[in-house]
């Protein structure tokens, strides 16, 4: 239980106190109504005795009674009803709230640290009001009367004969038996006679002969003369006397003081009126008989008018509340004692102190003994009562039963019987503190009671026995709680009462909870809630709740279900602020443990008391809490939170119609995901006319492709600048994401879209309707001459300023993620700030799924009903990155910033569109098409400078100026060859046709950027609206496959500062295999040149179709095969004659000199030469000069170009393709390919660990390189006849041609000798010889020929392979460096014939 003003050995002393009754005349009563009391009100704040009293018990012991109180009362004829005493508590809980600002205590219990208030005032005002207000019972004695007080006035004119009525109407009422009610002690009650005296308006010495007179009447002991009102109220104001009523008044009943100018009303509660909350003594008045009360209504009568079947638990009286509040409110504009002085206090005070000493406590302590010797005689026992104690104890014990066997079987107890004279002196031993007389009667009661089964006493016998016991000086035996648990059952169980069981229930908790026993105080306080009180339950469980928590080992989490469990009884019992803070608190150990649906239920409960409290504010906020949480609850559910959400955030709103858009918690969005695209949204292809694709929201981010984009733009720029990148440049980007440089305010331009992708996700299983979409933005405007205007408020729209677009209709389903495109049209230049969403949240109640797809509000598939919307606004913040540049960086975390939606809006730009047409989408690999391309400036500036950029710049050219080449409109290029055919005559087929082209022809130099290419517009300017068309030559890359090739088109404002722009554009290309051409080059041994130099090599082309027919190709056509060199040209390869087959000759050529079968080449050719040199660079520097030299021998520069057609089968319609291939030879005897090779992976080795050593071994030139440096040639006749028959020998003259392919000296050994590898080599040469010198050594000078002059000898006839000398060169100022390497040289086949 929480924490007690009171502790529990003051409380039930001060719960059970001797009642006086109060009787007063009229007169009397006008008096103290003066001062707005009636008399006991008058006498309430000085009913405790300052000093100790004294009494002495049966055995004549003296007995110390400290800080005794006593409850005075007017009589009242009516029991209080139940309904009423419900009223009243329900009202005094209502009354008691935590105070603002309390500061409450923090538990901290295993990881909960919990803010819970220590003390429950509501609760003590509660137990107080419930104890004070029980109704007197026969079986029980404690709030009989002791003693009547009849009061009367000095200024009546007969007052010793108002005393005289008054005693007859107490005699009346207790003896007569028309009255039922009130109860009283003893038949022989205690009258005393108090004479009041108005000091300011009475006449003293009357006042004090009268009081001579009463005192002659009715001896000292028995009457009083009380002075009051010592000065009036008009003077109340002079001087600020203490008013000690207003507590007392205020806690006891909230009372509805009215004016008693009019004399005494009859008050009684009516639910109508708000200020119906009474006080315990009631006030009557009507007069009957000349007397001044007839006593008939109890001040907690419920008036007739009001519903008899009334609850105060009716969640209806939400009302009691309010009007406690009222009330207060009422109650203190009235000064009470107004008339009183400190001196009249105590008076009053002393009044009280000579009633309780001269009156009360003799006449107690003379009944005491008249009963315990009635009892004595009665039962003939021993002498005195307390003597006796021991042996009763020690007597025979009456067989316990169980309470289910008993049965409530007693008649009353006639008033005279030895059982309730019993009950009489233990409850006045108990009134008067004497707790071990008390024990000892009630004890004895309580088996009287048992053995006559009259459960009813026996259980009020033992529920005060067990007190006694408890309060006991000295604590002699230990507290039994058993008698409690039988009493709380017989009461419950047997009597149905359930009053008097929570009055046990109460005082053994507090009992339990003194003595550290929270656990059974917990259960005890659990088993009396039941459904027929929900205040008292919510209470008991409140209190049980704070039973587990100040365990020694807090139950945290049964103090919060127990806390959820009282405020859902507060709720029902319309105790809405006490529900709202029972959830609260409770609260604390749910919330963040995971336990959604329980978060949920408190949630959705606190909002709902919140709201009806009109803490619009906290409602929303837990309303709020439900959506956000990521919840468990089924569609229905969260439907239903989601409608009563909205429903209280109506009500918030409508409260501040003009204020700021609140924030809505529903949709969530992903502010970091938010895309930002500055431009026009692309426009959809037009039949063959196709759009670039430029950049859009569409499209995912790819780092590589951005990187790509970025490099082109800088090369762009780097070549409009002369080669270098300005320090200032920055890349453009038209789409802002969170994987963007986002640290620089973003340009935007004047009449050109902002678009913002919002992403959002809606977390609920139902779907949320958002209408009226749009951004919200600030907008800062520039004038022409760049001056700041006023910044402007917060918009959603200023269509003169900012054009904004409203999505109507924007559906999200149940746990989807969905994007929104939101526009912005700027009209001005300035600082736009985009600040977040607003919208309507609603959702809805009709809607219909088609195949599990929820219908687009578009689709009129179902209609869509909204069943409620608020409208809100959801800010759009994003964090920027992480910084982590400097130390300071790095050791703290700070963020950068993310400017994507502050962007900067700029003046007009040009504008460039381009379309492409007749683009195709396949083509076969070395492919050639025409194609056009239209650039269309749609702004209202010109533009200029216009540049294409691409990595693959051999992929396409812009046609020519020249009207042969480029036909007016792409219709007239059906039947357009990319080639210009030359015709030659029949007499010329045997010389190739020569042109003089260089790759400077084509823009393709050394020193320049290949890949950027000027667009020929033809004024090199583009007017705005203006458009050009201009054709483009493609061909379809070497390797097979889907090609995606990018173009970004570069362009400038003709303005002073021209600034740029850039439009991309990714084409997708699938090619498939055509053809594959395989070329080597290889020195000729025989083959002479004019000179006789033999400085000629011989070209083999192998043409290979590698078509699989995916392309319905048919067949090919070799066209022509050209070369391309500075240093070769092509002749004819073989001499024509019949013996030797067919070769077909064509009767034209094609100028592969002219445009675009150049372009192509060459662009290629420097394509491959990048390559090439990327290549060389990747290796080391440090080639030393000797091994270049070598090197150089082996290198040729010849390309060769195949041009051919395809015939295709396409729609049973026969087209020709046109295609060209091209073959770059570098190196004598290595085989060179059209398309590139595709490179085995190398197979897997074993990981070998070993110490590099720190020799630098010198770079050698290869075998192949070393054996390039000479070239041999043989000369001699094909064939020779010699006459065997004549000479055995046959000599043949041979001239070994040896020529230094360097430019440097070399060493050149020859050697004639045989060098036999194997018997076959044996066999092959082996009969013939060379005669003369066997090895010759010679030094050739720098690319010197050298001629020698063999004999070969030959015995047989036959074939034979004269090309079997061995040459050794190495460069002669090498000495040691390189060993020389054999020449490998070409067979030369000579036949021997006999004649």
């Amino acid at each position: 239980m929480a924490q007690c003003v009171q502790s529990v050995q003051e409380l039930i002393p001060d719960s059970f106190v001797p009642c006086v009754a109060a009787l007063c005349s009229d007169e009397a009563e006008r008096l103290t109504r003066l001062n707005h009391l009636s008399f006991a009100e008058l006498l309430k704040p000085f009913s405790r005795l300052t000093s100790e009293v004294h009494m002495r018990d049966p055995n004549n012991q003296l007995h110390v009674i400290k800080n005794l109180k006593i409850a005075v009362s007017n009589i009242i004829t009516q029991p209080p009803q139940p309904g009423a005493i419900r009223k009243l508590l329900n009202d005094v809980v209502s009354g008691s709230q935590p105070a603002e600002g309390l500061v409450a205590n923090v538990i901290t219990a295993g990881d909960y640290d919990l803010n819970i208030s220590a003390t429950t005032p509501w609760f003590e005002s509660y137990r107080e009001t419930f104890l004070q207000s029980m109704p007197a019972s026969d079986h029980e004695f404690l709030n009989h009367y002791l003693a009547c007080m009849l009061v009367a006035s000095s200024s009546e004119a007969e007052p010793v004969e108002q005393f005289s009525k008054l005693s007859q109407e107490q005699h009346r009422i207790q003896h007569n038996s028309d009255y039922s009610y009130p109860k009283w002690f003893i038949p022989n009650t205690l009258k005393y006679y108090v004479l009041l005296h108005d000091v300011s308006a009475g006449d003293e010495q009357r006042a004090e002969s009268i009081y001579e007179e009463m005192k002659q009447k009715y001896g000292t002991q028995g009457c009083y003369l009380l002075k009051i009102n010592s000065r009036t109220s008009n003077r109340a104001s002079d001087e600020q006397i203490p008013d000690p009523w207003s507590q007392y008044l205020q806690k006891n009943s909230i009372q509805n003081q009215e004016s008693y100018e009019d004399g005494p009303c009859t008050i009684t509660s009516n639910k109508n009126s708000d200020s119906n909350l009474l006080s315990l003594d009631g006030l009557d008045n009507e007069v009957k008989d000349g007397l001044p009360n007839n006593f008939r209504a109890h001040p907690l009568q419920l008036d007739s008018s009001s519903d008899p079947s009334n609850s105060i638990d009716d969640p209806d009286h939400v009302k009691s509340a309010s009007s406690l509040h009222e009330t207060k409110k009422a109650n203190t504009g009235i000064i009470h004692g107004a008339c009183l002085t400190l001196t009249d206090h105590d008076r009053i005070r002393q009044f009280i102190q000579e009633f309780t000493f001269r009156g009360l406590l003799p006449h107690i302590e003379k009944t005491i003994r008249q009963l315990n010797d009635q009892l004595i005689s009665r039962k003939g026992l021993s002498r005195s009562l307390f003597s006796a104690t021991k042996k009763w104890f020690s007597g025979s014990k009456v067989p316990e039963k169980s309470i289910n066997e008993l049965k409530n079987t007693s008649g009353l107890y006639p008033p005279e019987a030895p059982e309730l004279q019993i009950r009489k002196m233990a409850d006045l031993c108990f009134l008067v503190q004497h707790y071990d007389l008390a024990y000892s009667c009630y004890h004895t009661a309580k088996k009287d009671f048992l053995n006559d089964q009259a459960m009813l006493y026996a259980a009020g016998a033992l529920e005060m026995a067990a007190v006694s016991a408890f309060l006991q000086p000295g604590a002699p035996r230990p507290y039994p709680a058993h008698y409690m648990d039988t009493a709380i059952q017989t009461y419950r169980d047997i009597c149905k009462n359930m009053v008097l069981a929570e009055r046990c229930v109460l005082l053994s908790a507090e009992i339990l909870k003194s003595q550290s026993k929270y656990s059974e105080a917990a259960a005890l306080l659990i088993r009396l809630t039941s459904e027929d009180s929900d205040l008292r339950s919510a209470l008991l469980l409140e209190q049980a709740a704070h039973c587990f928590i100040n365990m020694k080992s807090p139950m945290v989490r049964k103090y919060a279900f127990h806390m959820i469990l009282a405020g859902h009884r507060f709720s029902k019992a319309g105790q809405k602020k006490h529900a709202l803070r029972c959830y609260c608190q409770a609260m604390q150990v749910y919330k963040g443990k995971g336990w959604s649906l329980a978060e949920d239920h408190i949630n959705f409960t606190i909002g709902r008391q919140s709201y009806t409290l009109r803490q619009l504010d906290n409602a929303v906020s837990a309303f709020r809490h439900i959506l956000i949480n990521e919840s468990k609850q089924s569609a229905a559910q969260q439907g239903a939170f989601l409608r009563e959400y909205l429903y209280v955030y109506k009500n918030v709103s409508q409260l501040s119609p003009d204020g700021p858009l609140p924030q809505l918690p529903l949709p969530y969005i992903n502010s970091s995901a938010t895309r930002v695209f500055f431009g026009h949204d692309r426009r959809p292809a037009d039949g063959e006319k196709q759009a670039a694709t430029h950049v859009s929201l569409d499209q995912e981010y790819d780092s590589e492709s951005s990187q790509q984009w970025r490099e082109l733009e800088e090369q762009v720029v780097a070549v409009v600048n002369r080669g270098v990148i300005p320090s200032n440049f920055y890349p453009t980007q038209y789409c802002l994401n969170s994987y963007s440089d986002n640290s620089r305010f973003p340009l935007a331009v004047v009449e050109e879209p902002i678009t913002v992708e919002v992403a959002f996700r809606n977390p609920l299983k139902v779907p949320l309707l958002l209408t009226d979409l749009s951004l919200l933005w600030k907008f800062q405007s520039k004038d022409s001459s760049g001056k700041d205007n006023e910044e402007v408020k917060e918009l959603v729209s200023e269509p003169e300023m900012i054009g904004t677009e409203v999505i109507s209709e924007f559906l999200i389903n149940g746990e989807e993620s969905k994007v929104a495109r939101l526009k912005l049209f700027p009209h001005h230049m300035g600082e736009l700030h985009i600040l977040g969403v607003v919208y309507n949240l609603g959702t809805i109640q009709g809607y219909m799924t088609v195949d599990g797809i929820g219908a687009l509000p578009g689709c009129h598939t179902g209609k869509i009903i909204t069943f409620m919307s608020v409208r809100g606004r959801q800010d759009l913040e994003i964090q920027g990155p992480r910084l982590n540049n400097t130390k300071e960086e790095k050791t703290s975390i700070k963020y950068g910033p993310d400017r994507r939606l502050d962007p900067i809006i700029t003046a007009e730009m040009p504008l460039l569109e381009v379309f492409f047409i007749h683009f195709p989408t396949g083509l076969l690999c070395g492919e050639i098409r025409k194609a056009y391309v239209e650039f269309v400036n749609v702004s209202k500036c010109p533009l200029t400078g216009l540049k294409v950029v691409s990595k693959r710049p051999e992929f396409f050219t812009f046609g020519g100026n020249t009207a042969v080449l480029t036909p007016l409109s792409p219709s007239a290029s059906e039947n357009c060859s990319a080639y210009k055919t030359v015709v030659t005559d029949s007499t010329s087929v045997c010389t190739a046709l020569i042109s003089s082209a260089s790759s400077v022809d084509f823009g393709t130099g050394i020193g320049s950027q290949p890949e950027v290419i000027p667009v020929p517009l033809p004024d090199t300017v583009l007017l705005p609206g203006a458009s050009v068309q201009l054709p483009m030559w493609l061909r379809g890359p070497d390797e097979e496959g889907v090609h995606e090739i990018n173009f970004l088109f570069y362009y400038e404002s003709v303005k002073k500062q021209p600034k740029i722009r850039i439009l991309r554009h990714t084409a997708v290309i699938c090619t498939s295999r055509s053809l594959n051409v395989r070329a080597t080059v290889c020195r000729s041994n025989s083959l002479e040149d004019e000179e006789g130099r033999g400085g000629n090599m011989l070209v083999f082309v192998d043409v290979e179709n590698t078509n699989t027919s995916e392309a319905g190709v048919k067949e090919f056509h070799i066209v022509q095969v050209s070369s391309s060199s500075k240093h070769w040209r092509l002749q004819k390869s073989v001499n024509l004659s019949e013996n030797k087959g067919k070769f077909i000759l064509f009767s034209y050529f094609l100028n592969i000199a002219t445009h675009p079968c150049a372009d192509f080449f060459y662009r290629s050719l420097s394509s491959e030469l990048k390559k090439a040199q990327l290549s060389v660079h990747a290796e080391k520097q440090s080639i030393e000069d000797a091994v270049r030299l070598i090197q150089k021998c082996s290198e040729v520069d010849l390309n060769i170009v195949v041009l051919w057609k395809a015939y295709v089968v396409e729609d049973s319609k026969q087209l020709i393709l046109e295609g060209q291939h091209h073959v770059l030879l570098r190196t004598i005897g290595k085989e060179a390919f059209s398309c590139p090779q595709k490179q085995e992976p190398p197979e897997m080795e074993l990981l070998k660990f070993f110490r590099p050593e720190n020799t630098t071994v010198p770079l050698r030139p290869s075998v192949e390189q070393l054996s390039n440096l000479i070239k041999t040639s043989l000369h001699y006749p094909e064939s020779f006849n010699h006459p065997f028959h004549q000479k055995s020998l046959c000599l043949v003259p041979v001239t070994l041609l040896l020529s230094n392919c360097s430019k440097a000296d070399v060493d050149v050994i020859v050697d004639l000798r045989h060098k036999t590898t194997s018997p076959e080599a044996l066999e092959i040469h082996g009969s013939f010889t060379w005669l003369g010198q066997t090895q010759y050594k010679l030094q050739l000078k720098s690319q010197e020929i050298h001629s020698l002059q063999l004999k070969a000898c030959f015995v047989h006839t036959g074939v034979y392979n004269l090309g079997t000398p061995r040459v050794f060169a190495k460069l002669s100022d090498q000495v040691t460096v390189f060993e020389t390497s054999q020449q490998n040289s070409m067979p030369a086949l000579i036949i021997i014939n006999n004649v």
